[in-house]
């Protein structure tokens, strides 16, 4: 059984793949993290190559309306999927991939569900400010009001 850190670092994990899921870092990142998830074997670096495709297809299909729902699915799965990883590894290596796996979730998943900086799906009509960040501030004024 995972203890509570652990299970939480996997439901991280299964955050971040849905969304990386098609966005402008989606290759850089299921390269990644099918490398992580394989551990050095090829076969099952495919195999994860594979599911990370199939989920990838699943979201971009799905309609606005259940948009949601399926994206809270896919990260269970993924989330599954890491944490079963984590189960059948030693402490040594629980840790190593612990680190890579938070490594990872920082990078493209968080809390208010920005995806590594990446911006996709987007229209901007006239002046646009656009910012990434964690917490950061930034004013902007357009036009020539005072």
């Amino acid at each position: 059984m995972l203890t509570e850190a652990l299970t939480a670092v996997a439901a991280g994990g299964g955050m971040a793949v849905v969304q990386a899921a098609g966005s402008d870092s989606w290759a850089w990142f299921r390269t990644r993290c099918a490398r992580l998830v394989g551990q050095g074997d090829s076969a099952r670096e495919s195999e994860t190559l594979e599911l990370l495709d199939r989920t990838a297809a699943v979201l971009a299909a799905t309609g606005e309306g259940e948009r949601e729902r399926v994206r809270a699915v896919h990260a269970v799965l993924w989330q599954g999927e890491f944490a079963s990883l984590l189960g059948s590894l030693s402490s040594t290596e629980q840790e190593r991939l612990l680190t890579q796996l938070t490594q990872l979730t920082r990078e493209f998943g968080s809390e208010d569900g920005a995806s590594g900086g990446a911006l996709t799906g987007n229209a901007f009509h006239g002046p646009t400010a656009v910012q990434t960040g964690n917490h950061n501030r930034q004013e902007n004024h357009f036009g020539s009001g005072g």
